[in-house]
């Protein structure tokens, strides 16, 4: 691709930063201030008012009728777990190996649902569909479908290829990225819906003068469509990485922490101190996982919203 191509993405076609501290104090509402009342009322009630109370509430020994302020107690017992550190590692790898994959198969498939293949609506409806079925659902059949001894695909395994299948769900050091792999082929229909509304905003002028200029299909992905496609991908990674951190019911119905705790993340171990009644220390880890996602989340936003760079 010349130059020719490369320059015909001007500026103001590219992603828009947010804007800055001095221009937003300068937007105007467009509504009066009482219209916003309704929603702040039910922002306050359901969100705020609960979320100070959780925050309270990991401070204390509590049950349904009373309750005790204990201190730090809590988050001293919490990280003295040793389920706890299994679970921190375990969930950052599966918060990032299930964005990374979302994340790249989801563009590549985006990328062929928007070209002129047969049968193009059937094909984007196939891949959308795991994203309706209930993930409970989901994670028993895949269960079945993965059972070491009785299960479909390892059957296909033994009688078609010869292979004896392995332990997808008995193996400690496979179970994780088992259920990864099916976290992945059930949400990457939503970051291929994603990425298909980034991809067809792109104007075809752009890619009808790269034709026009002898561009490539390797040079028109990588010099149009990966730049033009970037605040679709801030929002993948985004919601995938949020998604992945927190993470609980198909890993709970697939393996329920287990072989040991080799499968186990910071919600699943949260849930079995649910369980087990400690209810004060369930919230404090509640409080953990909070500050853990927005700690990372909030650098990983404003790194991909450019607002680092802006205030460079």
């Amino acid at each position: 691709m010349t130059t020719t191509t490369t320059a015909l993405i001007p500026d103001d076609v590219l992603p828009a930063r947010a804007p800055s501290g001095a221009r937003r104090r300068r937007m105007k509402s467009m509504y009066p201030s009482w219209f916003y009342i309704p929603a702040a009322a039910l922002f306050l009630v359901f969100f705020a008012m609960p979320t100070f109370a959780s925050f309270y509430f990991a401070f204390t020994r509590w049950s349904l009728f009373a309750h005790t302020f204990i201190g730090w107690a809590n988050f001293v017992e919490f990280f003295q777990d040793p389920q706890l550190t299994t679970g921190f590692i375990n969930t950052f790898i599966y918060g990032f190996v299930t964005s990374a994959a979302k994340v790249v198969l989801g563009l590549a498939l985006a990328v062929l649902l928007t070209s002129p293949v047969l049968g193009r609506g059937y094909l984007r409806a196939v891949v959308f569909f795991p994203v309706l079925v209930s993930t409970i659902g989901v994670g028993l059949t895949f269960k079945a479908l993965l059972d070491p001894f009785h299960g479909l695909i390892n059957g296909v395994l033994k009688n078609v290829f010869g292979i004896t299948g392995p332990g997808w769900l008995t193996d400690p050091h496979m179970a994780l990225l088992t259920v990864a792999a099916v976290d992945v082929w059930k949400g990457v229909g939503i970051a291929t819906l994603i990425f298909i509304a980034g991809i067809v905003a792109v104007p075809q002028e752009y890619f009808e003068a790269a034709r026009v200029d002898g561009a490539g299909s390797w040079a028109i992905f990588r010099r149009i469509t990966l730049p033009l496609s970037r605040p679709a991908m801030g929002t993948v990674i985004i919601l995938s990485l949020i998604g992945g951190l927190r993470s609980f019911d198909l890993i709970y119905a697939m393996t329920q922490g287990g072989p040991g705790f080799s499968s186990d993340v910071i919600a699943s171990v949260i849930y079995k101190q649910y369980q087990a009644g400690f209810f004060g220390l369930s919230t404090a880890g509640n409080v953990i996982l909070f500050v853990v996602v927005t700690a990372i989340m909030i650098p990983v936003s404003r790194l991909l919203n450019g607002k680092g760079a802006e205030e460079e």
